[in-house]
C-alpha cells in the first residue's frame, strides 16, 4: 500500500509538471502566432482526443511507465519544432497524451475500485496548467528549465516508479471492451460521458465578475486542485451517489449568491469533486480497458470545451443557467453510478 500512496504521489507531481510545462510552452512560443487558435485547436485535439485510441494501444502493450515517459520526451523535443506552430502544438499535445495515459492506466491499475487515487493524481493538472499559462504569457522562465524538468520526469518514471511498483496490487487484465448489462450498461456510460462534457463546458465558460481582482484567479485554481483531490476521498468514506448529490446540490445554491466571492470559491470547489467520481466509475465499466475508459472521459472534455474554442457564444448565465447544469449533472450522475457496483 505505501509503494502504490509513493507512486501515486510521484505520478501527481509529474502530472503538474506535465502540464505546466505544455501551458508554458504553447503560450510562451506559440501565443503571438499568427495561427495561434489552430494551434490551440491542434494542441487540444492531440492532448485530449487522442487519449482514446492511444489508450487502447495502451490497454493492449501494457507498457505504462513507456508511455508516460515517452510523453515526456516528445513534450521535451517540442520547443525544437519552432519553424512549424502547427507541427509543434501536435508533438506537445500527443506527448501530453502519452504521459497521461500511461501515468493515469498505472494509477487506475491499483486503485481497486476506489476514488481517492484517481483525485489525487488528476488535481494538480488544473493549478500547472493556471501557472504555465500565467508565466508563458510573460516568458518568464527559459526553456531550458523546462526541458531539464521533463527530462528529471522521464527519469523518474523510468528508474524510481519501477522501484515502487508492487506487482501484488497493480495488475493489468488482458484487454476486453465489452459492456455487461447491456443497453443499460450503456446508457449509463452515456450518462457519465455527458456530465464530463458539461463539467468541461462549465469550467471553461463559468467567469465571476470579481475573478479578475487581486488573487482570485490563483484561489479559484487551487479550489479546482482541492475539489477533485477531496471528491475521491469523500466518495471513498459516504459513497459516489450521495457525495454527487450533496455537492452538486450545494453548488447550485451557492451559485446563485456568486456575486459573494466565498460563494463562488465554494461552488467551483464542490463542483469539481465529482472529476475522480466520473473517471472511477467509468473505468469499473472497463476493468479490462482502463487505458480506454480514462481517454474516452478525455474525449469528452475536448468536445465540452470545442465550443469554446471555435468561438462559438455561451448558452449559459450566472446563476440560473450554470445552476441548472449543476442540477441536470445531479440527475446524469445518479442514473451513471445508480447500480450497486457503482456505489459504496
Amino acid at each position: 500500500m505505501k509503494k502504490y500512496a509513493s507512486m501515486t504521489v510521484l505520478y501527481a507531481l509529474s502530472h503538474f509538471i506535465v502540464d505546466f510545462s505544455c501551458a508554458y510552452l504553447i503560450f510562451s512560443i506559440l501565443s503571438d502566432n499568427g495561427q495561434w487558435l489552430k494551434c490551440l485547436l491542434t494542441y487540444n485535439f492531440f492532448a485530449f482526443a487522442m487519449q482514446m485510441p492511444l489508450g487502447l494501444l495502451a490497454d493492449k502493450f501494457d507498457r505504462n511507465r513507456f508511455f508516460a515517459a515517452s510523453g515526456c520526451i516528445l513534450i521535451l523535443i517540442s520547443p525544437f519544432l519552432d519553424n512549424n506552430a502547427i507541427m509543434l502544438s501536435s508533438v506537445a499535445g500527443l506527448g501530453n497524451a502519452l504521459f497521461h495515459i500511461g501515468a493515469g492506466r498505472d494509477v487506475l491499475c491499483g486503485a481497486r475500485q476506489r476514488f481517492s487515487a484517481l483525485g489525487l493524481f488528476v488535481s494538480p493538472g488544473a493549478i500547472g496548467l493556471y501557472l504555465g499559462i500565467l508565466l508563458g504569457k510573460m516568458d518568464a522562465l527559459p526553456i531550458f528549465a523546462i526541458l531539464g524538468a521533463l527530462l528529471i520526469v522521464s527519469a523518474v518514471i523510468l528508474i524510481i516508479i519501477p522501484m515502487l511498483y508492487d506487482k501484488d496490487r497493480i495488475t493489468s487484465p488482458p484487454i476486453e471492451i465489452s459492456l455487461n448489462g447491456g443497453r443499460k450498461t450503456a446508457f449509463m456510460l452515456l450518462c457519465l460521458f455527458l456530465v464530463v462534457c458539461l463539467r468541461s463546458y462549465v469550467g471553461m465558460t463559468l467567469s465571476f465578475p470579481w475573478k479578475g481582482e487581486g488573487s482570485f484567479a490563483l484561489i479559484l485554481a487551487v479550489s479546482v486542485v482541492l475539489g477533485k483531490a477531496s471528491g475521491g476521498f469523500l466518495a471513498d468514506r459516504f459513497g459516489a451517489i450521495p457525495v454527487s448529490i450533496a455537492t452538486l446540490g450545494v453548488c447550485t445554491l451557492l451559485l446563485f449568491f456568486y456575486k459573494i466571492p466565498l460563494c463562488g470559491i465554494l461552488a467551483v470547489l464542490l463542483f469539481n469533486m465529482t472529476m475522480p467520481i466520473t473517471l472511477g466509475a467509468v473505468t469499473k465499466i472497463f476493468p479490462s480497458a482502463m487505458g480506454f475508459g480514462f481517454g474516452l472521459l478525455t474525449f469528452a472534455l475536448f468536445l465540452g470545451f470545442l465550443p469554446v474554442l471555435t468561438g462559438a457564444a455561451n448558452i449559459l448565465a450566472l446563476p440560473y443557467g450554470f445552476s441548472a447544469a449543476c442540477i441536470f449533472s445531479a440527475c446524469l450522475l445518479y442514473i451513471g453510478l445508480k447500480e450497486p457496483e457503482y456505489a459504496d
